[in-house]
């Protein structure tokens, strides 16, 4: 072993495994910072450090990567799953994960359009909590109670532009109504602003959000599912194919349209649980979203049926 290859050996060992900083082995070595960086280098291209990612890890980097390719995704960010955990541990989990994934990317004058549900609700709550300067929001349907603050949140960074309305209005000539009053029409062309677009993806179960809060009742439901819905993008339903259905309901909803937002930039959507992997897919064959926040056994779901088909 020569001298150079002992050296690149010490060099390597001292940066990886006892956390030196470069400056440092230098001082160490007696040698300067740029040649500490050439000796990493050609540790690294000669094979004396060879990386290895844990085996779970690259799985979960497959399949975000299969599932962008599939579905012409810029990015995909799959949560590890947590075994036995329920519907509301599972969103709490992605909440904060899609929270710090945003926070990383926003700048300090951010403003995000979000969307009506549980998980959505949760994503505002932990972004107005982990950062130091308010970040503005702009809802992006009727509905001011999902938007507001929840009890757990101390700290509430975060200016708010709802649209104040009601969700679903009580019939076609009052959501008409409702859509041409100026406090309405001024927050849906803030939406164009947002350097973000945070969507959820709710499935057709009885316990979606839309349905827990008494705004549609399992009757709905069944209806919607009779004409073909298996999902809903900001409570517009679709069928498997991403294409909106026509009801009386889509009538009296107060919601950013759908082809609104397929022309934004940034859309996010984040859900999670296998009750709603046909939903996720069917918002991804629309093109509604850019990336796909989601956990691992949902993304497994999405593979795994998608190779069937195939």
């Amino acid at each position: 072993m020569d001298y150079e290859e002992l050296l690149m050996i010490k060099t390597a060992w001292y940066y990886y495994l006892e956390n030196m900083t470069q400056q440092n082995i230098s001082e160490l070595l007696g040698i300067t910072r740029v040649r500490v960086i050439k000796l990493l280098e050609k540790a690294r291209q000669s094979g004396i450090i060879q990386f290895r990612i844990r085996e779970e890890s690259a799985d979960r980097m497959q399949m975000e990567r299969k599932i962008a390719k599939d579905y012409g995704l810029k990015d995909v960010f799959v949560v590890p799953a947590i075994p036995g955990a329920d519907v509301e541990e599972t969103n709490e989990t992605i909440a904060k994960a899609a929270a710090m994934y945003i926070s990383g990317r926003l700048g300090e004058d951010g403003l995000i359009n979000i969307g009506y549900g549980d998980t959505q609700s949760r994503i505002l709550n932990n972004l107005a909590t982990m950062r130091e300067r308010p970040i503005s929001f702009v809802s992006l349907t009727g509905g001011v109670n999902n938007y507001l603050p929840n009890a757990r949140s101390n700290i509430f960074n975060a200016k708010l532009f709802l649209i104040p309305t009601p969700l679903l209005a009580s019939s076609k000539e009052m959501g008409a109504a409702m859509r041409q009053e100026d406090s309405v029409k001024e927050i849906s062309r803030m939406v164009q602003l947002a350097s973000f677009t945070v969507v959820g993806i709710g499935g057709m179960s009885d316990t979606s959000t839309i349905v827990k809060s008494g705004i549609l009742n399992k009757n709905d439901m069944l209806y919607l599912k009779m004409q073909g819905a298996v999902g809903d993008v900001l409570s517009h339903f679709i069928d498997k194919d991403g294409n909106l259905v026509p009801t009386g309901i889509e009538d009296r909803l107060i919601s950013t349209p759908l082809e609104t937002i397929k022309e934004l930039k940034n859309v996010i959507g984040v859900a999670a649980g296998i009750k709603k992997v046909e939903a996720i897919r069917a918002a991804l064959r629309g093109n509604y979203l850019d990336v796909l926040i989601t956990d691992e056994s949902t993304a497994l779901g999405l593979i795994g049926e998608e190779d069937v088909a195939e």
